[in-house]
């Protein structure tokens, strides 16, 4: 009863003049970046932090999650159309979704992704709204040592999850580390990895990093793999609204993709590319004609799509109640947060709960806006693939250059924020995952913080992290973070 009363709190907040607004503009940009190939919804939040950091935070996190949401919807529309996934979540999208393009149905793909995006996304935003509070009664039993326990899994996490190559995510995670060492040592005073600099004793801002790594390295990366090569875009032909039989073969697709795709985006495993391929597989098997698959099934449309945007709500669970981000977005969105000197968990949901409701309601809102946009206007979202991509990636570029001056108007900023994009167009290029160094640079001075506390309240027994009797919960973290790490392995060993 109480999650409903702070439920309605948050729309009271999120239905403001000025917060309707803010959800408007951010499903829209998100929309328009799902559209376009390799711009996605972590490259723009990164890009937007120097700019947001003057709005009022309830209004900035409610933007984020409408261009969250709004990528997952967009990146359906260059599958089905350009067979080209704008989002990683839309891969499987493109099979049977293109095939109906080319068959003349690309209206009605379109429209069975958007229903179904709605639909799954509703579902799974009131499954967060009733999830998330749980999540915070258990982490509120959390002391020094749970929090190293649960910030060494993060780590393990996102490392071994957000990359193909487990040594090249750790290298990623200890340059992330590394970075957040800067500064001057709270509790000593000394100064760190400063090299006499005296604009780094306050530590490298977390905002130059995200932007270098992910708006710079992302640009320059993606322009490096331009090609002047015209793309065959397939126009919508024919009636745009599905028919009786599309209903009908779509509806359950829609709920089995929801099923699926929130608690498995919730897991630190998850993301959206899992659910997606598990709903495809799912709907051919259940399917009355399973030969259809890949030539044009409406099936394999709607479940993945549902999948694809459930598992964006399962992203964000973990994200407000632990501070665990289990994608690269989350990673981004939990800058947002360090930005406005906010951490995600138990005491945001006390502190601010303004904020977190505001947010949680604000997603309900602006999966209609998503509804509204994204069926009468499909064939708008298209034309912005006739924007050239030198135009696009220079201005992107040069957004950002600015963006980050403009926080402390610091020369010192610009020539790091340059060094961090040259090397995270290197990451990029050696297939280096870049969300592991946001998630070190962010949560390695907070983990080590809590390691002193911890020391410091057991004076010096380091059995505080390995006792189950006395402090369960931080073992079972550990235990969990070793098992992601050392699974893997063992696997691989095996199949060897």
């Amino acid at each position: 009863m109480e999650t409903l009363q702070l439920l309605f709190q948050g729309f009271a907040v999120s239905l403001d003049p000025m917060n309707l607004l803010w959800a408007a503009v951010g499903v829209t940009i998100g929309t328009a970046i799902g559209v376009l190939p390799g711009i996605g919804p972590s490259l723009t939040v990164a890009l937007l932090l120097p700019v947001t950091s003057a709005l009022e935070p309830t209004a900035a996190f409610i933007m984020f999650g409408g261009i969250f949401y709004g990528a997952m919807y967009g990146g359906s529309t260059t599958s089905i159309l350009l067979n080209t996934p704008g989002e990683s979540g839309a891969i499987v999208t493109a099979i049977d979704g293109h095939a109906m393009a080319r068959k003349g149905r690309g209206a009605q793909a379109l429209a069975t992704a958007a229903i179904g995006s709605f639909v799954a996304g509703t579902i799974a935003t009131l499954a967060m709204t009733f999830v998330a509070p749980a999540m915070v009664s258990f982490a509120l039993l959390f002391g020094p040592a749970e929090y190293f326990g649960l910030m060494v899994l993060a780590f393990v996490t996102v490392t071994a999850v957000l990359g193909t190559n487990l040594a090249l995510g750790m290298a990623s995670l200890m340059l992330g580390l590394t970075l957040g060492l800067v500064g001057i040592d709270n509790q000593t005073g000394a100064a760190r990895l400063t090299f006499g600099i005296p604009e780094l004793l306050d530590g490298i801002d977390v905002v130059i990093v995200a932007v270098g790594l992910f708006a710079i390295g992302e640009a320059l990366y993606q322009a490096s793999r331009y090609r002047y090569e015209k793309e065959e875009i397939y126009a919508l032909k024919g009636s745009l609204w599905m028919s009786r039989e599309d209903w009908r073969r779509s509806w359950k697709p829609w709920l089995r993709g929801t099923i699926i795709g929130y608690p498995i985006g919730s897991l630190p495993a998850g993301g959206s590319e899992i659910p997606t391929f598990l709903s495809y597989v799912v709907e051919k098997r259940l399917a009355k004609n399973p030969e259809e698959f890949g030539h044009g099934a409406i099936e394999a449309v709607a479940g993945p799509e549902a999948a694809n945007n459930a598992s964006a709500a399962g992203v964000l669970t973990p994200l407000l109640a632990l501070g665990l981000p289990t994608s690269a977005t989350a990673a981004i969105m939990l800058a947002a947060f360090q930005q406005y000197g906010l951490q995600p968990g138990p005491l945001l949901f006390e502190n601010d709960p303004q904020l977190v409701w505001g947010m949680i309601a604000s997603l309900y809102i602006g999966n209609v806006f998503l509804l509204l946009l994204n069926l009468p206007m499909a064939g708008v979202w298209v034309k912005l693939l006739l924007v050239p991509k030198p135009w696009l990636y220079g201005g992107i570029l040069a957004f950002a250059t600015l963006g980050a001056y403009s926080l402390n108007n610091n020369i010192v900023d610009l020539v790091l924020l340059w060094i961090i994009g040259i090397g995270g167009f290197g990451m990029r290029l050696l297939n280096v995952p870049v969300a592991p160094c946001i998630v070190g640079l962010i949560l390695g001075p907070m983990a080590e913080q809590h390691f002193r506390r911890a020391l410091a309240i057991s004076q010096g027994d380091l059995s505080v992290f390995y006792n189950p009797m006395t402090h369960p919960l931080a073992v079972s973290l550990l235990a969990l973070a070793a098992a992601f790490l050392l699974v893997p392995l063992v696997l691989r060993l095996r199949r060897a």
